[in-house]
């Protein structure tokens, strides 16, 4: 690909436009604010409030994974809840993580190295440390996603597709990615272009997300739509991991699924059609700091807002800013 000179990119809206949602503060002080673009669906699928740009294109990274699973079950991918929550994920590398995604490929009759995701080192700090000291190298079955590429790796062997060619944008696999994503948010992506995982991945609006979460989370139990959102319910520490706050927040909100995304992309949906999507204008990689922090507290201010109950709150709505190894300040929702 050329390279981009800023001159030759436009910024969206959900840059552009994005208010300061989220303080961080030390002492007395506010140190650094975090901006964000958000919408909120009502019951209806009308837009409760917002901020920022919701109708510009932005990558929803990992956050697509559901919508991405739904294409695989309409498809003909048949897994247990577990391995689907898996083929959802970008998940934190522990070992049920790792031996599920050799579950779903011992049963397409393939091995890890059918997977071509990018090579990682796992999330979780235990399990990244535990790699390093018995110096292994990094993998693309440790990698946050092969549970994702597993799932696609099963969907093609399910159809009789090549499985050499399975990330390619024309191969029939990617299509019906795409076209079910315009079916679930409501719209047509953009141009695709690569995820860090080396998956196709095409912008759509953060309304078009919204909407998709609602219709995944609200759809009947017997659909590929519903038994996704099944699956995420019943298996939300397979979704993210231990301790992560997506599945802390799945777990204390009832109806409730959500996926976070790389760049500050966060969505949620529930049973009865409401749904929120969010996007971080400074973006920030991985699920951990920088901009990151902010993404749960945003996401459950909004929650809030909705009127959505939920025991994971205390967890997930404030961030402990430290000073000396003790907490000094935090980072909050404002405006929201």
């Amino acid at each position: 690909m050329a390279h981009l000179s800023p001159a030759n990119l436009t910024p969206g809206s959900a840059l552009t436009d994005a208010p300061v949602l989220a303080h961080y503060t030390r002492g007395d002080l506010v140190e650094s604010v975090h901006r964000a673009s958000l919408v909120a669906l009502e019951r209806d699928g009308s837009v409760a409030f917002s901020h920022g740009g919701i109708d510009s294109p932005v990558y929803p990274r990992s956050s697509l994974k559901p919508l991405q699973a739904v294409a695989m079950v309409r498809s003909g991918l048949d897994l247990p809840d577990d391995l689907l929550a898996l083929a959802c994920a970008s998940h934190s590398g522990e070992d049920f993580h790792l031996e599920g995604v050799v579950r779903i490929l011992t049963g397409a009759g393939l091995g890890v190295d059918a997977l071509q995701n990018t090579p990682s080192l796992p999330l979780n700090d235990d399990e990244h440390t535990r790699w390093i000291r018995e110096g292994r190298a990094p993998s693309s079955h440790g990698q946050n996603c092969s549970g994702k590429h597993a799932g696609m790796l099963a969907t093609c062997v399910a159809n009789g597709w090549d499985t050499a060619t399975y990330l390619e944008p024309g191969h029939p696999l990617q299509q019906a990615i795409v076209a079910t994503v315009a079916d679930l948010a409501g719209e047509e992506p953009g141009t695709s272009s690569v995820d860090g995982c080396g998956a196709p991945i095409m912008p759509i609006s953060l309304l078009g997300l919204a909407r998709a979460f609602a219709t995944i989370a609200s759809a009947d139990p017997t659909t590929p739509e519903g038994r996704v959102a099944k699956a995420i319910r019943a298996y939300p520490l397979y979704l993210g991991g231990t301790g992560r706050d997506v599945t802390v927040l799945i777990e204390g909100t009832e109806g409730l699924i959500a996926k976070d995304g790389a760049e500050g992309v966060y969505a949620a949906g529930l049973a009865d059609g409401r749904a929120v999507a969010l996007k971080m204008a400074e973006g920030g990689g991985g699920v951990g700091g920088g901009p990151q922090r902010a993404r749960p507290v945003i996401m459950a201010a909004a929650l809030r807002r909705l009127g959505v109950e939920s025991s994971a709150y205390e967890a997930v709505e404030s961030v402990d800013v430290l000073g000396h190894g003790r907490p000094v300040g935090a980072v909050v929702a404002v405006g929201v």
